[in-house]
């Protein structure tokens, strides 16, 4: 990556600077407005810095505030905790960020995926940073089952046909899903993999490429999910993510319906459906070769 044309605090704080709306920040409505959001000298003003030295932070002149600094950023841009982490690491020498091992592992091993086996009434899949689906129990791989990406959760959010009608909360499901891989990124944009996944969803899908301009910070964590599945129909699942410490990079991605309804009777025929499927394996790639492979993917940390 070129340290001279980099510019990652830069662009993280225009793009917040343009969510946020004057009123929402106490502002008063005065004129007609040109910008959308708040202007830079909005923005300096409720952060206690000058115009001129905020506009430099902006436009990459000056990198590194000072952390007195960073946290009246956060405030004046309304930044959650998670948010204002990111922002004191961009701000911090490159040489001073966290850097990611430089081994990559794709396979998982042999007692994460016993123990996922172990779990015939729960969804399970391991996941790498990209959101590919490296390894599944059966009824986890019975879940994604029917779908063109069902080992790539990414490109089945924003590339599968019936990505909307399997996900019926799309809106909320493709902005965390983005939010998600923007954490998972962080300031780390030496992994080649993660480049071009990057690239290709900005090229092949508008709505991917908006949501990944707006620079939003969310670990996937734990959340409710809905999802529509052509054998069983609806389902409400709860998730877990855990952090496979012995494979960095990898997340552990355990799924469980509330005890009694109708989801878990959902996931009970499910698991009845695939019982003569294979048992848990290392995942494979279902992707298909397409053109827009082949083009060059813009650069993620402009788009």
């Amino acid at each position: 990556m070129d340290t001279h044309t980099e510019n990652l605090l830069g662009q993280f704080l225009r793009a917040r600077r343009e969510l946020l709306r004057p009123e929402d920040a106490g502002m008063p409505l005065s004129g007609r407005r040109r910008v959308a959001g708040l202007r830079r000298e909005e923005v300096a003003q409720l952060a206690g810095v000058s115009t001129d030295y905020y506009v430099r932070l902006e436009q990459g002149r000056e990198r590194h505030p000072s952390v007195q600094v960073v946290e009246a950023l956060a405030r004046a841009l309304g930044l959650d905790a998670e948010a204002t982490a990111h922002l004191h690491t961009l701000a911090l020498p490159r040489s001073g960020r966290r850097r990611r091992p430089a081994v990559r592992r794709d396979s998982v091993t042999p007692r994460l995926l016993n123990m996922m086996a172990a779990w015939p009434q729960t969804p399970a899949v391991v996941l790498d940073r990209c959101l590919r689906v490296l390894a599944a129990n059966d009824l986890g791989r019975a879940l994604f089952e029917g779908h063109t990406y069902r080992d790539d959760l990414l490109r089945l959010v924003f590339l599968e046909p019936d990505a909307h009608d399997f996900y019926p909360d799309w809106d909320r499901v493709a902005a965390d899903t983005v939010a998600g891989l923007r954490a998972a990124a962080g300031t780390d944009y030496d992994d080649r993999r993660l480049v071009e996944t990057i690239g290709e969803l900005s090229l092949r899908s508008e709505p991917f490429r908006r949501l990944w301009a707006r620079h939003d910070i969310r670990r996937k964590t734990q959340e409710t999910k809905r999802f529509r599945h052509f054998v069983v129909g609806e389902l409400t699942l709860h998730y877990e993510s855990f952090t496979v410490n012995s494979a960095p990079g990898q997340q552990l991605v355990v799924y469980q319906a509330d005890p009694g309804s109708p989801s878990e009777e959902a996931l009970s025929l499910l698991g009845s459906y695939t019982a003569d499927g294979a048992s848990a394996e290392t995942g494979r790639s279902n992707r298909p070769e397409t053109d827009s492979q082949h083009q060059a993917p813009p650069d993620p940390r402009t788009v």
